[in-house]
């Protein structure tokens, strides 16, 4: 990527002027060495060796923990998320796996069927959630339990329920008489098609697959209904490379080997091998059902284990201050007389932010206390960036002030004040649990706003960047394309021309892609999304060209308004005021949009279509990373209606969630699928970098995109932008603080 700031710099030396001034140098010196002693420690703590073994559980066919084709009891570490590859017997299933809690996980699978020839299909194509919940934990004499839920709420025709436990046992390591490793016990029971084969009684009555069945509705009344049988196998891992499989499946593939002719089923009876290759990736070859090899490749990623290390700059160590009696001119109000000081302590304090990153909006200064208001642009958490502020002060300003306030700002927008008294810096940096002491003596509160006395950063505005890089525009599961994507180049500038304004904008050239070759199906609602291929046939377009207004009405209060071309599809206005009390979870928004379409061209002409939209928001901060949202309100296609989304979202800045929505659509309106639902994910650059960024990679994965239930994107949105600086964020990821 290029890009170019139009930005002046303070210069660096008068921190380095400050600090002699200050204090002692053999302070200063001693204090540099024992503060990047203790971050080059911290960095050490986040390096990991080259190759270790994944201590999650392997994958089946279908993606969760498990066999072959059958499922096992175990869950995957908290927040891993996984993609599975697998392919036998001309069935093709790709899918994504999230443990979103300890005891819980969810899949979204496709799948492929060659030769299935039913509903004039050559090769079939479908889509499916599973869900699994955790009844029992393993303990030392009793195994893992889950109850599973497969194909809960797509065509059905993998729909299966199932109660199923395991069991590890070690084995000796190598020289012992026994097989070194650990071996992995499973049996269990299923319904649906986990008990299609060798039933071993029946229980109330289960509809067969109907292959008309456009899916999306919950078939509650067939779980765990009809005949069931059991099912089991063995998993031995010989070391951490190798492992080998046994399982009996309870799968007769009564459709794929009776109804048509999809492979030929000769045994119940499934073995293979698998190979973890990396550290993430783990490769696997069968024998299957007597009659057919199959193959799957299995990825496996977590939060919590970046794949690069994270790398930091060692911060600036907290300088302390001497005590009053042995250097009483450390402590003088005598600055308080000079004109020079304010602006010298603010070139100082800016010139030691930049290195890390961090812009200086102002600084207030009163005798005893200081206020810093600062722009965050490279960290995924305020807690890292509040640290770094705050030793920034502690090197900067005069003895004499003990009290710090650290404000940081998004768009002009004052987002929360942390206060922080510096004889607890300079006595818990290298004290034991020194986040948790500095955070229970540290007050989140609002800021406020600013004082008429601030040292305001000139050199800011205007500010202008641009940049030129590479964009991808997929587009999933069109019954005879399931792939579609157009990739480019998209050159985009950002133009503030002062606090809390933003005018953007962004041209795309297509280079190569078939969303254009994507289907535009007839449909009962006005065509607002459905005919995105349309739009895809022109490849030099606008993308972006707005101009956005933030400002805060009151302390709790956030607002924005927006005009212009907003995406591909749709333009206009667009209005948000949102209420979020910095030390409440709950947060209130209410937002009114005027949409307009635009040309397929997407140059500036609107066609003969536009709405008003609106929605009124509620958002919750649960534990765990858990972010809740509901939201009630009128549709693109005129549709009114509630979208119900859950978010958990990481630390670093790892995000995965999925979302659902119900409208005045009936299933008849709203065609295949039913009604509007999806999964999304974002993983932020540093994961695979390395290097601290605010920058992430993401999208939003639909089983089918239809009219209802649809919604306008206008960039943005206030929400995303202030929770992180809110009190719950800050305590979720306060162990950052030190680093």
């Amino acid at each position: 990527m290029i890009s170019r700031h139009a930005r002046k710099t303070a210069h660096r030396h008068l921190g380095v002027v400050m600090a002699a001034i200050l204090l002692p140098a053999g302070a200063v010196v001693a204090q540099e060495n024992a503060g990047l002693n203790a971050a080059a420690q911290r960095t050490a703590d986040f390096e990991e060796p080259s190759f270790r073994i994944i201590p999650e559980p392997s994958l089946n066919f279908y993606g969760s923990p498990g066999l072959i084709d059958m499922p096992t009891a175990e869950m995957m570490p908290d927040g891993q998320f996984a993609t599975t590859v697998s392919y036998f017997g001309g069935q093709g299933r790709y899918t994504l796996t999230f443990q979103a809690l300890p005891w819980l996980s969810a899949s979204f699978r496709y799948n492929s069927i060659r030769n299935w020839n039913l509903g004039g299909f050559p090769t079939y194509y479908d889509r499916g959630f599973d869900v699994r919940f955790r009844l029992l934990k393993e303990r030392r004499n009793l195994p893992e339990i889950t109850l599973g839920l497969q194909d809960f709420a797509g065509t059905g025709i993998y729909a299966a329920e199932y109660i199923v436990a395991t069991k590890n046992f070690e084995t000796p390591p190598l020289g012992t008489s026994r097989l070194p490793g650990r071996l992995k016990v499973t049996a269990g029971v299923g319904w649906g098609r986990l008990g299609s084969y060798n039933s071993i009684a029946s229980y109330g009555t289960r509809p067969p697959f109907d292959p008309s069945n456009t899916g999306g509705q919950l078939s509650y009344d067939q779980w765990f209904r009809g005949p069931f049988a059991l099912f089991g196998g063995l998993e031995w891992q010989a070391n951490e490379q190798w492992a080998f499989k046994l399982e009996y499946s309870s799968d007769d593939y009564v459709t794929e080997t009776q109804t048509t002719s999809v492979f030929d089923k000769k045994s119940p009876v499934n073995f293979g091998v698998e190979y973890q290759w990396t550290r993430t990736t783990r490769l696997g070859a069968y024998y299957m059902y007597g009659s057919e090899i199959g193959v799957s490749a299995q990825f496996q990623l977590n939060p919590s284990r970046p794949i690069t290390p994270m790398r930091v700059s060692a911060p600036q160590p907290i300088q302390p201050r001497p005590s009053r009696a042995e250097a009483p001119e450390v402590w003088t109000l005598a600055w308080t007389e000079s004109a020079s000081a304010p602006s010298a302590l603010q070139q100082n304090i800016a010139a030691l932010l930049e290195p890390d990153g961090l812009i200086l909006q102002s600084l207030a200064l009163e005798p005893y206390a200081a206020e810093v208001r600062f722009r965050n642009t490279r960290y995924n958490t305020y807690p890292i960036a509040v640290g770094r502020v705050a030793r920034a002060m502690a090197r900067a300003l005069p003895g004499s002030i003990e009290t710090f306030r650290i404000v940081p700002v998004e768009r002009g927008m004052a987002l929360s004040a942390v206060t922080i008294r510096r004889s607890d810096l300079e006595a818990l940096e290298f004290a034991p649990d020194n986040n948790d002491a500095i955070l229970s003596v540290a007050g989140i509160t609002n800021a406020g706003a600013p004082s008429a006395t601030a040292q305001v950063n000139e050199n800011l505005y205007p500010d202008f960047s641009w940049a030129i890089a590479p964009y991808f525009s997929p587009a999933y599961f069109d019954p005879t394309q399931p792939f579609l994507i157009d990739v480019g180049v998209e050159a985009s500038a950002t133009y503030k021309p002062a606090p809390g304004w933003v005018i953007s904008g962004a041209l795309r050239q297509r280079i190569a892609g078939n969303l254009e070759n994507g289907r535009t199906s007839p449909s009962l609602l006005p065509p607002v999304r459905t005919d995105q291929a349309l739009y895809a046939q022109y490849s030099t377009t606008i993308n972006q060209l707005y101009v956005a207004r933030y400002w805060k009405p009151d302390d709790d209060l956030y607002a924005r308004v927006s005009a212009g071309y907003f995406e591909y599809g749709y333009g206009g206005l667009s209005t948000e005021l949102l209420w979020k009390p910095v030390n409440s979870q709950l947060g209130l928004g209410v937002e009114v949009n005027y949409a307009m379409k635009r040309d397929y061209d997407q140059m500036l002409g609107f066609q003969d279509y536009s709405i008003v939209t609106g929605h009124a928001s509620a958002y919750m901060d649960f534990d765990n990373g858990i972010y809740g949202q509901v939201d009630v309100g009128r549709y693109l296609a005129g549709d009114y209606g509630v979208t119900v989304s859950v978010d958990r979202v990481f630390a670093n800045g790892w995000s995965v969630g999925g979302f659902f929505t119900q409208t005045t659509a009936s299933s008849t309106e709203f065609g295949e699928g039913s009604f509007d639902k999806g999964i999304r994910f974002s993983i932020p650059l540093s994961f695979f970098t390395g290097q601290p960024s605010r920058k992430s990679q993401g999208t939003t994965i639909r089983p089918i995109q239809r009219d209802g239930g649809a919604r306008m994107h206008v960039p943005g949105r206030l929400y995303d932008q202030v929770r992180g600086a809110h009190r719950k964020a800050m305590d979720d990821q306060w162990a950052g603080f030190w680093e």
